[in-house]
Order: structure tokens, then sequence, then C-alpha cells
């Protein structure tokens, strides 16, 4: 087995204000590349190439194997980032850059056949529980087609999610995503055909009846529970967080960054804009000026509660204490809410731009698509988290444990 390369020099980590600082340095590279981005259906290599050699995607990753094994608000800040100068790009980055965290979760055996190699490898993931899977002896047969594979083409590996059929007759399914390499399966690259987020490049993946060893899979259960294998040789305490509290924020994230470039985009058109009907300047207009207005404080106060989030949940992992249900539930609905909330704002704002907004050439309307696209993802329903965070306020446990 290969051994961990672990980063020893202090001084090859950069600090997480020179990550932002070159996240933000790429915002007009990649508004250049957008239109390329979003025709091509997949994030331009070019830029996959420079947010590696920028360091982004080992932010989350165990130092151990070469990584920065940072606090998540680097990670979120550098997405943020990311996707003010292009959504898709950096709704691509939040998920595919969160990954190796959940590869330092898995056994140690499945860390090093992943990063053993090569440590600046990159896996994609679907975790639909649509795929078909038979036990047999050392791991599990699986089968099945899986769509939204965020940034498959530019991944080496693939986590897939599968229901293991339960032992008993009485028992229940048990979740897990299975760990493949690119060898196990195949990408159709013509089905991600979609209004928002179309650069994402969120393929379908087909598994076509493959042998995936138990070391390969990560129960659901684990990550609910904060008991997991690669606990064992990840010990510092980034990663005793819930992987789905990480998770979930890496897809409703990026919508911060489209929220303020269509706040940038509006008061652009605003600055110029002049009915021809009532020969009225939209920078005069006050109910315009009103949404921009409420649309930046409110996604201003979305960034601190993401912020205030991170630094209680690490506050815990520091501390070693187990994170309260009733906080779980309530960060998980608050994640869940803030793509609806800021396309809801963005939407105020379109309606008051009047005909200038609704040419493909306006700056608003890429944003604005790809935030009504975000809202499609099951993380991002809230609709989901309402029971489990009133429940947790009377004690009880939560039906839904991805939180």
């Amino acid at each position: 087995m290969a051994s961990a390369v672990a980063i020893s020099q202090a001084d090859t980590i950069p600090s997480g204000d020179e990550l932002v600082a070159r996240a933000r340095a790429m915002i007009p590279t990649l508004r250049e590349r957008a239109q390329a981005c979003v025709s091509d259906r997949d994030v331009p290599a070019q830029s996959i190439a420079e947010m590696q050699e920028a360091g982004f995607f080992r932010i989350l990753q165990p130092r151990r194997w070469g990584g920065y094994e940072m606090h998540p608000n680097v990670f979120y800040d550098v997405q943020k980032a990311l996707a003010e100068g292009c959504m898709s790009t950096g709704w691509m980055y939040g998920v595919v850059g969160c990954h190796p965290y959940e590869i330092a979760l898995f056994h140690e055996e499945a860390q090093a056949e992943v990063w053993g190699d090569d440590t600046s490898t990159l896996v994609s993931s679907s975790y639909q529980p649509v795929g078909k899977v038979t036990p047999v002896d050392g791991g599990f047969r699986l089968s099945g087609r899986w769509g939204f594979s965020t940034g498959s083409v530019h991944c080496q590996w693939v986590v897939l999610g599968a229901m293991v059929p339960p032992s008993e007759p009485d028992g229940a399914p048990d979740m897990r995503a299975f760990l493949l390499p690119r060898a196990d399966y195949e990408i159709d690259t013509d089905c991600w055909h979609v209004f928002g987020l179309q650069g994402t490049g969120s393929h379908d993946v087909i598994v076509d009846d493959v042998f995936v060893p138990e070391h390969r899979t990560h129960r659901s259960v684990d990550g609910f529970l904060c008991n997991n294998p690669g606990q064992e040789t990840n010990t510092g305490p980034l990663y005793t967080l819930p992987w789905a509290q990480v998770f979930m924020r890496s897809v409703s994230t990026a919508a911060f960054g489209g929220a303020r470039a269509a706040i940038s985009a509006a008061r652009e058109i605003a600055a110029s804009r002049v009915s021809t009907n009532t020969g009225k300047a939209s920078k005069d207009d006050p109910f315009l000026l009103a949404a921009i207005a409420r649309a930046h404080a409110e996604v201003s106060e979305m960034e601190m509660t993401l912020r205030m989030t991170f630094e209680d949940l690490m506050g815990y992992a520091t501390r070693g204490e187990a994170i309260p249900m009733e906080k779980r539930t309530l960060y998980a609905y608050n994640s869940a809410s803030v793509v609806r909330r800021m396309a809801d704002l963005v939407d105020d704002m379109v309606k008051l731009l009047g005909g200038r907004a609704i040419y493909n050439s306006s700056p608003i309307l890429q944003p604005w698509l790809d935030l009504h696209a975000g809202r499609a993802h099951v993380a991002n329903d809230p609709a989901n988290r309402t029971g489990d965070v009133v429940a947790a306020l009377g004690g009880q446990a939560p039906g839904f444990t991805f939180l």
C-alpha cells in the first residue's frame, strides 16, 4: 500500500487569505470564459488546471496526503469568489473540492488508492441512491445510471450513492457511498442540457456490474455519527465534523457568488438605463434601489450566518464535544434555504430592470438562471428540513439523518 505524503514545511502551505486572494484574482478571467463554459456545458480544462495550481482542491485534504487541512470557511470563501466570476465554475469547485474531505473519511486503504500515486487526483460524485447493489465476498457488485455528476470529466474517481439491501427480512437498507476508479464507469456527456448551471458538466455516470471492495464504501450512518474509518489515521478535529454539514454548504455556497454577480449587474444596468417610455432613469428609481439594497443586505446577512456556523461547528470539533442535534438541524435548514432566498432577491431586481434585463447579452441573465437552477438540488429544498428542525426543538430524533 502506498504511504501518505505529508506537507511538512509550513511555508509550503499558503495562508487562507492568500488562497482567497488567488480566487478573487481569477474573477475577471472566469467572467471571460463564462460564455464558453456554458456553451461547452463544462468548466474549461484550463480553469481546472489553474485551480489545481492555486491549491484550491487541497484546502480540505489531509496534510498527510499533501493537503492543507484548513478551516472550512477558507474553502467556502474561495468558492464564493470563483462563483462571482462564473457560478458554474464555483458550483463545480464546491462539489469536487469538498470530496477530499469525504475521501479522508474512507478506510485508509481507499485513501491510498486515490492519492497514493498522485495527491492532486480529483473525485466527482452522485449521491442519488439509484444503484443496484448485490453483496458478495469482500464487497459488493454495483450497477446503475446516476445523473448530476458535476465535474465528472475532470475526475479520475467517482463516489456513487446506493442502498445495500438488508440482510434480514425485517431489516433496514444501508445507505452507502461507493468509490470507483475511472476504469469502472462510463460518462454520458450528452445528457446535461439545462437552462442554468450549464457549465458544471454534471453528466451521467454509468456502471455495469463492477466489484467494489468493502473498504471503498462509506456508510451514511458513520457520517451522521461522526465515527468514520478514516478518523483512525486522519485525527485532526476537522475530520470529526458531520460529513453532511460540509457537503450541504458546498451545493449552496456558489449561490453567494451568483447573487453578488447579479447585484453588480443590476447596478451596472441601472447606472445607464433610461426608460424610453417614461423617460425615468433607473438609478433614481426608489423601488429598484430598494431591491438592490435589500439583496446586498440579505446576502451579507446569510454570509455572516455561514461564517458563524462553521466557527461554531469547528469550536465543537476542537473541543472534542458532540454538536447538539438542535444546531445540526437548524444549520441544515439554513443551508437549504439560502439558494431560494437569493433567487427571490434577484427576481425582485430583474423585474425592475425592464427590457434591458431580458437580452442574452444582459450581465444579470446568467446568474439569474444559475440561481434558479441551483434551487433544484435536493439539498437546497428547505421543505425537506422543517420537520427535523421542529422535532429537534422538542428533543426528538431526526427522521432524515443526512445532517
